[in-house]
């Protein structure tokens, strides 16, 4: 199996090699925490070896997942699956599920991840696209018409990445039907679920259905993304199996610390207070982002319905040598550009970070690229 780069991870490879970035519009989690919010709550005697009780994850933190995910009373701890964050718990359905000339589906903007493992595994990748005119909504009537009965996967994000569009429950359920009907499994990432802006958290596909599948992380809502901690939820207990046999045949059993600290973080009380302050961030972040596009005339986006990223239309030129601008001096302001998604019209902007990402300064830089760029 040989895997080719997708565009967004180039992308950073190359530009983060260079001077760091002095402003970042384009930050996809909230802030980070320290170590130090987290040591009076470890066990200074805690022995940094495997937890000795369960390859599956500490349970105390799978039992949390559950809670965290509204799947009390349909999915128990032992269907939930301690992973290298959600990357690496998506990464092991994809080898478990999909062989050479098998079908999946996924939506287009989307996480990327899927077309690498796809074409690295010879499987048939199908695409539903989300239409900027509506809202990047996903139409569950165009998903029907693209899963065949070959169709073994379904891969969705949700809230989407990189749109920031909800699946509403409703739509859900269609998804769910369309899922069943073929007889696919059907994965539901939700890294950047508990931070919605325009309705409630959709519920998680595990309790939908029972080759439903949820992945999430503590990295985007949380701002752990450098714990590496995440999840696979699944009633399918061979498929939770089989992918903790592929998990030791690569990142082995996870790291207790990791483990021990998103426990602590996902202690109800915790969680609520963490939650809480990631939320008054964004919102007040987003407000901020959300006038400064309207008063740009080359810029245009939907707002996102939740998550901490969108996608913002560059009119007149071309969105990744603007970036690069952008990035070099005298802006030094990061941004994406929808060239990692397949959209070079397009800019990837966020709202994460907290006041480290200097989004004021950013945004002011930005506008004088772009005033430069019209005079």
């Amino acid at each position: 199996m040989k895997v080719t780069i997708h565009k967004l991870f180039e992308y950073l490879l190359e530009t983060t090699a260079a001077e760091p970035p002095e402003c970042f519009i384009g930050f996809s989690l909230s802030r980070s925490p320290t170590l130090g919010d987290f040591v009076g709550d470890l066990d200074p005697d805690l022995s940094l070896d495997w937890n000795g009780t369960s390859f599956q994850g500490l349970p105390a933190l799978r039992q949390r997942v559950i809670d965290q995910a509204g799947l009390a009373g349909s999915c128990d701890p032992d269907d939930v699956l301690i992973t290298a964050g959600a990357a690496e718990a998506n990464y092991l359905v994809f080898r478990q599920l999909l062989s050479a000339g098998d079908e999946v589906v996924t939506d287009a903007p989307g996480w990327p991840q899927v077309a690498v493992m796809a074409r690295a595994i010879g499987a048939n990748l199908r695409t539903v696209t989300r239409a900027e005119k509506d809202g990047w909504r996903l139409d569950p009537d165009a998903l029907a018409r693209v899963v065949t009965t070959q169709t073994r996967l379904i891969f969705l994000t949700n809230p989407n990445n990189p749109t920031g569009s909800l699946i509403p429950a409703a739509d859900l359920q269609r998804i769910v039907a369309i899922a069943d009907r073929v007889g696919a499994h059907l994965l539901v990432d939700e890294v950047y679920a508990g931070l919605e802006w325009a309705g409630p958290r959709p519920p998680s596909v595990a309790g939908l259905y029972p080759r439903g599948i949820t992945t999430g992380s503590v990295s985007k809502a949380l701002g752990l993304q450098g714990l590496r901690t995440g999840w696979l939820i699944t009633r399918d207990a061979r498929l939770l199996r089989d992918a903790m046999i592929l998990r030791e045949n690569g990142s082995e059993i996870m790291n207790t610390l990791g483990e021990q600290i998103a426990g602590i973080a996902l202690r109800p009380d915790r969680l609520a207070s963490a939650l809480d302050v990631a939320r008054a961030e964004a919102r007040t972040s987003l407000a901020l982002l959300d006038r400064f596009v309207a008063d740009q005339p080359r810029l245009t986006w939907t707002r996102p319905e939740a998550g901490l990223i969108g996608l913002a239309r560059l009119a007149g030129m071309d969105a990744e040598p603007f970036a690069r601008r952008l990035l070099a001096a005298p802006y030094r302001t990061f941004v994406l550009p929808g060239t990692a998604y397949g959209l070079p019209q397009h800019l990837r902007l966020g709202v994460g970070g907290g006041p480290g990402a200097r989004l004021d300064e950013g945004l002011r830089r930005l506008g004088a690229c772009l005033a430069g760029i019209n005079g």
